[in-house]
């Protein structure tokens, strides 16, 4: 999927939320005994018509073994013959040297299908640009982060008060191009996104952090929107585990169409759509 249509997807829908399919076993309802797989069909099936993504993180199915990896598997090829308008996002954070990479990018394009793969940027060129130069395929790379631990690094300051992250943003966009380079930044940095689109005027932001974790959508609009959206806003636990009865998709589905409505008042009033 290329950035344009991305963005015909995001007016067509009046919605730039991602599903997180972030199953976890023990909150699933039972009555599924822990089928990760039924679990992501229906809760795809019923998020369908709000998302314009979905964005299964591998280490939920990981811990499970070869079974789990299977259902990841399963999951991807569920949602590219089913609603192949979708962009699926392999949420892996993968970075390594580059023959190591080249290998982790033709598993997750040519093998898997995805559309998109999340990578950690800490090796340096070589461990990214792997990943670039599959046609509709893009890069996501780790760069400001809603975790507590983002501090550590991210935050720092050299010796002219630039922030570790924004040299990162600045030199990675620079191995790619919007059209095939996305950046993460976490929904619960605010005001941060200012800064980050002084870096990324046109880049796709993806943004985890809504919901559970505390994030603002309505800021996040605020100071990350672009005339095209520009965001991609994921929700996990929010949406995929908001109940666990046997009313879960149906849940799932309310949640997602709250988050919907929301964006498609947030782009009107961007006059996006």
């Amino acid at each position: 999927m290329n950035k344009q249509q991305l963005i015909d997807n995001i007016r067509r829908k009046q919605s730039f939320l991602c599903v997180g399919l972030d199953p976890d076993v023990e909150k699933m309802p039972a009555h599924l005994d822990g089928n990760l797989l039924e679990f992501n069909k229906q809760i795809i099936d019923a998020t369908a018509q709000y998302a314009i993504a979905y964005k299964p993180n591998l280490a939920f199915y990981e811990v499970l073994g070869t079974r789990g990896y299977e259902m990841f598997e399963q999951t991807v090829a569920y949602i590219n013959e089913n609603y192949p308008d979708l962009l699926v996002i392999a949420d892996a954070k993968r970075g390594d040297i580059g023959n190591t990479s080249r290998m982790y990018a033709r598993s997750f394009f040519e093998q898997l299908g995805v559309d998109a793969v999340t990578v950690a940027p800490y090796m340096g060129q070589d461990s990214v640009t792997p990943f670039i130069g599959f046609d509709g395929k893009w890069v996501i790379v780790l760069g400001l982060t809603s975790n507590q631990g983002s501090h550590d690094f991210q935050m720092l300051r050299d010796s002219e008060g630039r922030y570790f992250f924004e040299d990162v943003m600045a030199r990675a966009a620079t191995w790619g191009n919007e059209g095939n380079m996305m950046f993460v930044v976490g929904a619960t940095q605010g005001r941060m996104f200012e800064d980050v689109r002084r870096i990324l005027p046109r880049h796709f932001l993806l943004v985890p952090g809504v919901g559970a974790q505390g994030g603002s959508l309505e800021e996040v609009a605020r100071y990350g929107m672009t005339s095209e959206c520009g965001l991609i806003v994921n929700s996990s636990r929010g949406i995929i585990h908001a109940s666990r009865g046997k009313d879960f998709a149906a849940v799932a589905a309310d949640k997602a169409s709250e988050m919907q409505q929301q964006m498609a008042r947030l782009l009107a009033d961007k006059g996006i759509i």
